[in-house]
């Protein structure tokens, strides 16, 4: 059983520790929907204030809904469209503050307010998944948490 307790004073140190307990989770695992699961259910249960976590996998030039927490979710996004497109596309991070003034903002769950979307590069350079957070707070994501979330994205590129 595992039963991971973050808490953490500081966000550096509560990254650090989340690092730390993803590596341990899907060190030595082989399957990318396992890892991804569990990575989306430590996020969950780790940092506060969201209503939405979870991954989108490039399917052949589409991001298609992989394993997530919270409530239902868009199946299909094109890239370009959306937060989570737009990193597919530019393979940017994107942090928005205020969703509902992101052009093309895709509500799928109306009390989001503000996202992290962090894209997921392969070795070779190509677009693996994107890691999606939402928050029904205005302005959740900072740049502490846009790092944090790229190292958690740089440790599962080698494992998805």
């Amino acid at each position: 059983m595992y039963d991971f307790k973050i808490a953490a004073a500081d966000k550096a140190t509560l990254y650090a520790d989340l690092l730390a307990a993803l590596d341990g989770l899907t060190s030595g695992e082989t399957d990318p929907i396992a890892n991804m699961a569990n990575a989306a259910a430590l996020i969950w249960e780790t940092l506060p204030d969201l209503n939405w976590a979870g991954f989108y996998r490039n399917v052949g030039g589409e991001l298609v809904l992989g394993p997530f927490q919270g409530r239902a979710a868009c199946i299909r996004i094109p890239f370009g469209k959306g937060v989570c497109g737009a990193a597919a596309e530019t393979r940017q991070v994107q942090r928005v503050e205020d969703v509902h003034a992101f052009p093309g903002h895709i509500a799928c769950d109306a009390a989001s307010q503000s996202e992290l979307v962090v894209p997921i590069i392969g070795a070779n350079g190509e677009l693996i998944a994107v890691l999606d957070l939402d928050s029904p707070q205005k302005a959740r994501f900072d740049a502490e948490d846009e790092a944090g979330c790229v190292k958690l994205c740089e440790l599962l590129a080698n494992r998805i």
